[in-house]
């Protein structure tokens, strides 16, 4: 099993610990980079692919693990894309 199918796996069991980290790997590995944003962007990062998709997501703070919803949010977007 490939990384990205392990991570994919992994997102789609929804678990509490998915770090922003793990989704950072997991768009990079589906053709998302993080858009380089100013230096006041804030907490709000947007991914975006070589078709100007573009997918945005907040850095977690103080903490590095996503919240539910945003671990919903990514499948949802994710899927409608066609991508899980």
């Amino acid at each position: 099993m490939s990384k990205k199918e392990k991570l994919i796996k992994r997102l789609l069991s929804r678990p509490k610990d998915f770090t922003f980290e793990e989704l950072v790997t997991l768009l990079g590995l589906l053709g998302y980079e993080p858009d380089k944003g100013g230096k006041t962007g804030g907490s709000r990062v947007k991914f975006v692919n070589t078709r100007s998709d573009a997918l945005w997501q907040h850095r977690p703070h103080p903490g590095n693990i996503l919240k539910a919803y945003q671990v919903k949010d990514v499948i949802d977007n994710l899927t409608e894309r066609g991508l899980l």
